[in-house]
């Protein structure tokens, strides 16, 4: 059954009193709205969500399941977040493409990357690499093109100073987990900026954020992997990015699928991503990042094949893009969160 956007606002504001029972932060969320924007194919999934020439713009996987050889990416367009029309459907002919993600290029260009796996059957491992496409109106885009071999995935990037900087890691059958650092002029052409960037456990997905003083972070999922922990961690590294810190964010963090995260103003960074206490589901975290502690603030309506999470600031609101399947069929979620201070010092968080 499909809730309407105020249930889904109450079911939220009931698991926001849930899920910050364990901990204390120096912010609060308020559910302004949740509501189902997509659900077209038998399964979308792994969002991402950018503003760009004054409208959003939300990609997605498109496909028969959560592994196929039909996958495709599906590109919205909304200037108010509450009506989207699609603007294209992206495809590569013998290959399933995954988990898009969106970025602005120093151009001007809409910039879509992501996984590009060539699979022969339904439910079959592959090799992932990293495809990418670019438009200058959101409507018409260019042929998709691999700029990552499969069996190393460059998940997504984020530009900086003219340069797109992402992280690759190990994909297929290779037991070799690592990550590698990469760095391009042009979006299409990477080089290794630091081999080996880390080895710990089987570090997979990694997205990037640069602070106003040019420090990088990097949010790290860790999968299973023989008796390797699974906790998330945060690296850390000034310019020129090749020395890095990093931060075990505890278990509470476990396969923290999806991951990405935004400063907003105040200077604070909210995290998002799948979490497993009670149930696999999408969360809003407050992320500190000189300790390297992380809390979480919400449970979003959301559960079983879920998370995935793109994130937007404008107008003193957060708008999050995700995907469930919570209510039966798997599906595009966008969430309207506004963000307030509290008196909380922010200590002993878990």
């Amino acid at each position: 059954m499909l809730m309407n956007s105020k249930q889904h606002a109450v079911v939220a504001l009931l698991l926001v009193g849930a899920s910050c029972s364990f901990a204390v932060a120096p912010v609060a969320v308020e559910v302004v709205e949740v509501k189902r924007i997509w659900d077209q194919a038998p399964h979308s999934a792994f969002t991402d969500l950018a503003r760009w020439n004054d409208a959003f713009y939300c990609a997605f996987r498109e496909g028969r399941g959560h592994v196929s050889t039909d996958g495709k990416i599906r590109i919205l367009r909304s200037t108010d977040v509450d009506t989207w029309a699609s603007m294209a459907l992206i495809s590569l002919q013998g290959y399933d493409l995954r988990d898009a993600h969106l970025s602005v290029t120093p151009d001007g260009r809409l910039m879509l990357i992501g996984g590009v796996a060539p699979r022969e059957r339904d439910n079959q491992s592959a090799p992932t690499g990293a495809f990418v496409s670019f438009s200058r109106d959101g409507r018409q885009w260019t042929a998709p093109e691999i700029a990552v071999e499969p069996g190393r995935w460059l998940w997504c990037v984020t530009w900086h100073k003219d340069r797109a900087y992402g992280v690759s890691y190990t994909t297929g059958r290779g037991t070799d987990r690592y990550l590698d650092l990469l760095v391009s002029d042009d979006g299409i052409h990477y080089e290794k900026h630091v081999p080996r960037l880390f080895e710990r456990g089987r570090p997979t997905e990694v997205t990037l954020r640069f602070d106003s003083d040019g420090t990088c972070y990097a949010l790290v999922r860790r999968d299973r992997y023989e008796a390797e922990s699974t906790s998330a961690f945060l690296g850390i590294s000034k310019a020129d990015y090749t020395q890095w810190q990093w931060k075990d964010l505890g278990a509470d963090f476990n396969s923290f699928g999806g991951p990405n995260f935004i400063k907003i103003p105040g200077g604070h960074w909210l995290a998002a991503g799948r979490m497993h206490d009670g149930g696999a589901h999408t969360a809003l975290c407050y992320l500190e990042v000189e300790s390297g502690a992380m809390t979480r603030l919400l449970k979003l309506p959301s559960g079983g094949d879920t998370s995935y999470p793109g994130l937007v600031w404008h107008n003193d609101v957060l708008y999050m893009s995700y995907y469930s399947s919570h209510e039966a069929k798997t599906s595009i979620y966008l969430a309207k969160l506004r963000i307030h201070a509290t008196s909380a010092v922010g200590k002993n968080r878990r």
